[in-house]
């Protein structure tokens, strides 16, 4: 066998095979084998920079979040990463995007800190979501990077904030503008016809919602549109998802995982507050 080139090739090349699945899969279940995989409600528990995404979607979106999550506790808040993370897979998110920063080709230099095996031992990580290939970017830093309006508009058109971008729409995130977020456009673009409407149907609009359509139809026929036409909060799902992908690097001590970082809690209050 050694005789010939081919031999020599084939041997060379089990021994690789054999190196590399001794370095990559039994080396390190024998280093991280005394650490066990951690549920979703331990990723949860006293991870700020989670709970501070979370309660601002509660902040944000005060009716849907209150709709499907209640409260922002850190049951909701596991509750709406189980959710994310199967919306995730569900939507393909995992063929696009990787979640996997390698030391190789200064990826830590557009994606962040290299990823380390410990932050696979979860159960969100079960298969793990190193993706297939980076048309958009790694996400496994993302959280924190962008804020909560940001992604909802993201998910809702990408080119909107992302010109260019090949990433589909997902308008089923969201279930339209809501009959408040309609009275408050009204207020920002049309006050005088906002009196109007109350003087003739009383400062109750939300009990007559029906006659309130009608004249908008008839005096605001664009602005009535609206409330089946634009998003006015993503729907469970897109909350989910979007506090999922501002999970992502939240366990890192830097975060977000960008330059020039500012702590949130020196950077910001306290959105409940």
């Amino acid at each position: 066998m050694f005789e010939s080139k081919s031999g020599v090739l084939l041997i060379g090349g089990l021994g690789f095979f054999l190196f590399a699945f001794l370095s990559n899969a039994v080396v390190p279940i024998l280093l991280y084998r005394h650490l066990p995989e951690q549920s979703v409600e331990q990723l949860v528990e006293n991870n700020q920079n989670l709970m501070y995404q979370f309660e601002d979607l509660y902040v944000r979106y005060p009716e849907t979040f209150k709709k499907y999550y209640g409260e922002p506790t850190q049951e909701a808040a596991a509750e709406a990463l189980r959710l994310g993370r199967q919306v995730y897979i569900g939507e393909g998110c995992w063929h696009c995007h990787s979640q996997f920063v390698r030391p190789v080709s200064n990826e830590s230099d557009r994606w962040g800190k290299v990823a380390f095996s410990e932050e696979y031992q979860n159960e969100l990580q079960r298969p793990v979501m190193f993706g297939t290939r980076r048309v958009g970017p790694d996400l496994s830093r993302e959280g924190g990077r962008r804020g909560n309006d940001w992604h909802a508009v993201h998910f809702f058109d990408p080119p909107l904030v992302s010109p260019n971008s090949p990433m589909p729409k997902y308008t089923w995130f969201y279930d339209g503008l809501s009959f408040d977020a309609l009275l408050a456009r009204l207020e920002q673009q049309d006050p005088k016809l906002l009196e109007t409407l109350k003087a003739e149907l009383g400062d109750d609009l939300a009990a007559k919602r029906a006659e309130v359509v009608a004249q908008l139809q008839a005096r605001r026929p664009e602005l009535a549109a609206e409330l089946e036409a634009s998003p006015d909060a993503p729907n469970k799902r897109g909350l989910a998802i979007i506090t999922y992908v501002q999970w992502l690097g939240s366990w890192l001590e830097q975060y977000p995982d960008y330059e020039n970082y500012v702590p949130l809690d020196e950077e910001m209050e306290n959105p409940l507050e």
